[in-house]
């Protein structure tokens, strides 16, 4: 059910993710994945996308207390099974060049806290191998429209906003979800356009500056994170290979790129804590030598961290590198959200496990090798660790030997701003 006496703001939110976020296309073909909980939302989504002219919008409605049966019934080998169907679904999306919103909000954020975490990463694990044509063709090269948006739940709410009651936070997250989406404000779409020129604008700065490496200095942190000469600083909407332009995640506040993992040493400590395999990891700090996760502690979740970066040889390697300064709303808004959709744009953020081929220079059309020798991390694990507060300082080396002082205290400096 519709939270009551928010109808234009859902009105609104259901446009923007078809229009803005997906923005799907005359016979284009729908997925959208999300729990059960959120039917009606997502009903209004699909009754935008066939506004647009969408050919046929499916809803895949996943219910978690099944996921939680079967990983307390089944043996690890059962684990591994992924039906056919699921690939083939995938793949046609990519093939079809269709749309795909994943609508996220835990109906039971503790459901999985616990299950066994090497039984939780098997069956992640594998539902990604089943689904790498469609992350590595749909995602990695745009051939699919791709969108993450979020829907709140009454115990999400209560994460966020412990001091209140359930229906409170409900509401109170809901709130929270249609400002930093800019969906409370009727001129949403065009302030959607207004924020994604500025962070292609910050983007192209930062490409032009030709960045040789970052570094990271605040309390608990000292990390220097190398980029190749061909990095390419992305932020807000990717075009698709249809040459049409959608948003990959609402909100968004991130410019990012892809460094050479090989060149990452120091250490970082994790300024909030982040969710894997629907466990919070609480506290990490992590050191890094010769591009490598060493050694790393947490007060919570240590044992979930350890299997995640050990699915595979690529998962204790950098995949990414944000930069997000403290102007952002999401950050402005005082509270930590648990979700990694907004928290990693609250915060400047790195990214252990895949990377971008996108944000190289040619990447996308490069062979494997080409890739490797950039230093471009290939994995079967991506996840973002925020690593900044009003702490921490980000300065720039450039190729070119100059060194510039990107953001002070978590804000942005000079042209950057």
């Amino acid at each position: 059910m519709l939270l009551q006496g928010f109808d234009k703001d859902f009105e609104r939110y259901a446009e923007l993710i078809a229009t803005h976020g997906l923005n799907v296309q005359p016979g284009q073909v729908v997925n959208i994945t999300t729990e059960a909980i959120h039917r009606d939302v997502a009903m209004l989504i699909a009754e935008a996308c066939y506004e647009r002219g969408a050919k046929f919008v499916d809803l895949d409605l996943d219910e978690p207390r099944a996921m939680k049966l079967r990983i307390e019934a089944s043996q690890e080998d059962d684990l591994k099974f992924v039906p056919e169907y699921v690939t083939q679904k995938y793949t046609s999306i990519v093939e079809e060049q269709g749309a795909n919103l994943k609508l996220i909000g835990m109906e039971y954020p503790d459901l999985l806290t616990p299950l066994d975490p090497k039984k939780l990463n098997t069956v992640r694990l594998h539902r990604h191998l089943a689904m790498k044509y469609f992350y590595d063709e749909g995602v990695g090269k745009s051939k699919a429209h791709w969108c993450v948006a979020a829907a709140a739940t009454p115990r999400w709410g209560q994460k966020v906003y412990p001091e209140l009651g359930a229906d409170e936070a409900y509401e109170k997250l809901w709130e929270a979800i249609f400002a930093l989406c800019r969906a409370d404000r009727p001129a949403c779409l065009d302030l959607w356009r207004e924020h994604n020129e500025t962070l292609q604008s910050r983007g192209r700065k930062l490409t032009d500056l030709k960045i040789k490496e970052l570094r990271f200095v605040g309390p608990g942190t000292d990390l220097t994170v190398g980029l190749s000469e061909k990095a390419i600083w992305k932020g807000g909407q990717e075009t698709s290979t249809r040459g049409v332009d959608f948003e990959p995640n609402l909100p968004t506040e991130e410019v990012f790129t892809t460094p050479d993992y090989r060149l990452t040493q120091g250490h970082a400590r994790a300024t909030r804590p982040f969710i894997i395999n629907g466990k919070l990891i609480k506290d990490l700090s992590i050191n890094f030598e010769n591009g490598v996760i060493t050694d790393f502690k947490a007060s919570q979740g240590a044992d979930t961290f350890e299997v995640y970066i050990d699915s595979d040889e690529g998962g204790r390697r950098l995949g990414e590198v944000a930069l997000v300064g403290i102007d952002s709303p999401v950050y402005r808004s005082g509270r930590v959200f648990q979700e990694i959709l907004f928290d990693e744009n609250a915060a400047c953020h790195i990214a252990v496990g895949q990377a971008y081929k996108f944000c190289l220079d040619g990447g996308t059309s490069m062979g494997q090798e080409e890739v490797e020798a950039l230093g471009c991390n290939e994995s079967t694990v991506h996840t973002d660790m925020m690593i900044s507060s009003d702490d921490v300082d980000v300065v720039a080396t450039t190729y070119g030997g100059e060194e510039k002082q990107l953001i002070a205290a978590g804000e942005w400096m000079g042209p950057y701003k």
